[in-house]
């Protein structure tokens, strides 16, 4: 049964109990406005959809910019020159970069391992084949040998990251293997040996515990039964750690002695050189235990007793403290030193200082008699410093038999800081004679005194109107400056009152 019911709005029909729109009239709506609205574009009325704007492009080498494939191999070097290797496993590092797609190829660097290691292959695009293709990151895998310049490396795992990279990029990687050991550096990493002292005493216990220990012994040699012997002193060296024995001279100075310290080199000295069979040509070769079975030891060392080395006796009168320790702990004895008068000839040495001869100033002679290498004669500085700049001008004449010399005029200047002398003649008009310095700085010795015990002119040998006599000629001193009279007035205890006086005389006026 159906029934329908119109309404109001005249749109729904009632069909079995159920309301359901008609059909051609949705809403009041026909089926032009129905076409209408499907065929409507919203841009008239809210205007067009901005379209979305491109991705911005991001080159290589900013998008994978330090970011670097490491991948762990290994290559084996061939070695046909040693007997106990064969081959030589090297490990090395590959690093692959993103940025460029180039390769650099590292070995760590062990040390003193006597390759050159570090960096083996610089970084580059690493050719593959002939064809002009490169090598790039999907070629590699763990597993796989790669050929760089025919050098083949077999890789055997990589980083966490660059595991990453890889299953990013849907490249499965194999399991990580294991790089090998080299069987070089397994032979070097052998265990310690274990040492087990055997119940004898060997040497290697011998050169451990008795190293550095030397027993010392002074002795000496009487030899003043021969022609132009004597009785030398000596010290002996018992070195425990192999039985030798060293016999040294003891130098004294200006012993007239050649400087030869070793008389016998440290070695084994046998008992009795007597034992050692005729034929045996000890002037090649040297006498072994093959030889001599008995040899020096620390038990035939006494002091006070004669040993003979090298057939010559040593008296043994003495050691030190290390020795007397040693024979009261391992033996018990106890040893006393014996006097010896070594008669030692004292030579006395009169040191006699020869005669000046003419070369240079005689201080300069004298330090050539101190000295294996001459030095200049020492100055005093502190005279030096005092009168450093002090110098006494006095006006002189010549006094000679030559009437061209009598009008002559010089100036004396005296140093006080070098007690040296100067004279120099002043330019004169019409003179006919050069003028200029007359005689450097020096020091003037006084006529009638030796050379070896010189006396030199000072200040005090200068007063007004006496007559010195310099290199053979004869100067009058008629006057000087006043400054000579104040300087000796301030030192009038280290110069004669007449000098002082003669020279106060001219300078009355001035006073």
């Amino acid at each position: 049964v159906s029934t329908q019911s119109t309404g109001s709005s005249g749109i729904n029909a009632e069909y079995g109990g159920f309301t359901v729109p008609r059909s051609g009239d949705v809403a009041g709506l026909t089926d032009a406005d129905i076409d209408e609205l499907a065929n409507m574009n919203p841009s008239l009325t809210y205007g067009q959809s901005k379209p979305e704007p491109p991705q911005t492009f991001v080159p290589a080498h900013v998008a994978f910019d330090k970011k670097v494939l490491l991948f762990n191999a290994y290559f084996k070097q061939n070695l046909n020159e040693s007997e106990k290797e064969y081959f030589r496993v090297r490990p090395v590092k590959i690093y692959y970069y993103l940025e460029d797609d180039s390769i650099s190829v590292v070995e760590p660097i062990v040390e003193n391992s006597g390759i050159p290691q570090g960096k083996l292959i610089k970084r580059q695009r690493l050719p593959k084949n002939d064809q002009g293709e490169h090598w790039l990151w999907k070629d590699l895998n763990i597993g796989n040998d790669v050929v760089f310049y025919g050098k083949t490396f077999h890789i055997c795992n990589c980083n966490n990251y660059t595991k990453e990279f890889m299953q990013s990029e849907g490249i499965m990687l194999n399991p990580d293997e294991e790089c090998p050991h080299d069987p070089y550096t397994l032979s070097r990493n052998e265990p310690k040996h274990s040492y087990v002292t055997p119940p004898t005493f060997d040497k290697l216990k011998q050169f451990i515990t008795l190293d550095r220990q030397v027993l010392r012994f002074y002795a000496v040699w009487d030899d003043r039964n021969n022609m132009f012997g004597e009785m030398r002193s000596y010290t002996l060296h018992y070195y425990r750690v192999d039985d030798t024995i060293e016999v040294r001279e003891q130098r004294n100075p200006n012993d007239v002695h050649d400087p030869l310290p070793v008389l016998i080199g440290r070695k084994k000295i046998p008992k009795c050189r007597g034992s050692i069979p005729g034929n045996f040509p000890s002037a090649v070769m040297e006498i072994s235990e093959h030889e001599i079975t008995e040899w020096i030891t620390d038990k035939d060392l006494t002091v006070g007793q004669t040993v003979t080395i090298m057939d010559r006796p040593f008296f043994l009168y003495g050691c030190d403290d290390f020795t007397h320790h040693y024979y009261q702990q391992q033996y018990g004895i106890t040893f006393h030193p014996v006097p010896v008068e070594l008669g030692e000839r004292k030579i006395e040495v009169k040191r006699e200082i020869p005669p000046y001869n003419g070369f240079g100033s005689p201080q300069d002679s004298k330090q050539n008699c101190l000295s294996l290498i001459a030095h200049p004669p020492k100055k005093d500085v502190m005279k030096m410093l005092e009168n450093g700049l002090k110098i006494l001008r006095y006006a002189a004449i010549m006094e000679s038999p030559h009437p061209e010399d009598k009008n002559r005029k010089f100036i004396i200047s005296y140093s006080l800081a070098k007690d040296e002398m100067q004279i120099y003649e002043p330019h004169q008009r019409n003179a006919g004679i050069i003028e200029g310095r007359f005689m450097e700085y020096c020091q003037v010795r006084k006529p009638g005194t030796s050379i070896d015990n010189p006396e030199y002119y000072t200040p005090a040998d200068f007063a007004i109107g006496s007559t010195i006599e310099i290199l053979s000629r004869k100067f009058k001193i008629v006057d000087c400056d006043l400054y000579v009279l104040k300087y000796l007035e301030a030192n009038a205890s280290k110069y004669p009152a007449s000098t002082i006086e003669s020279i106060r005389a001219i300078h009355a006026d001035k006073l």
